[in-house]
Parts: structure tokens; sequence; C-alpha cells
């Protein structure tokens, strides 16, 4: 392996822990639910589901799993404002 290789492995290693320096602007993903699958994406500030109940409420517990799993990653908008565990 490349010694140059080496280096940038390990700062990868660096910039994975410290999730600080890591802000996610756009993405899309689906989320297995209890009854069937629904597309969740983030878009900039805006994180959309098209479950129902989002287009009713604007959050679900979709988009509430995602701010969960990326908590300090998204735009500070869409951070949860309780501690997430």
């Amino acid at each position: 392996m490349r010694s140059s290789l080496i280096g940038k492995i390990e700062k990868s290693r660096i910039y994975a822990a410290e999730h600080e320096r890591i802000r996610i602007s756009a993405f899309a993903c689906e989320v297995r639910g209890d009854n069937s699958s629904h597309s969740v994406c983030l878009d900039g500030e805006e994180l959309r589901c098209d479950c129902l109940f989002f287009g009713d409420h604007g959050i679900c517990s979709h988009t509430m799993a995602m701010q969960r799993v990326m908590h300090d990653m998204l735009p500070e908008k869409l951070q949860p404002s309780h501690p997430v565990a």
C-alpha cells in the first residue's frame, strides 16, 4: 500500500469519529416501517417523507428516526432539541 494512501485512511478515521466536521445537506434513503417502506429525503434544510402522516403533520416516525441516526450531522435547524441516546 502506498504511504500516501495510509495517511488518507488515517485521516478518514479521524473525520468519521468527529461528527462535528460533517454536515449533510442532501440524501435520500428508505426507512422500512412496520407496515411498509417509506422514502425520506433531505434537500438543504428540508427533511421530507412520502408517508401520509408526514403529509398531514410535517413530521413522522421515519423523519424522526433519521434525525436520531444523523443528529449532529444535520443542519442545525433539523437537529433534535432533545438529547439523542
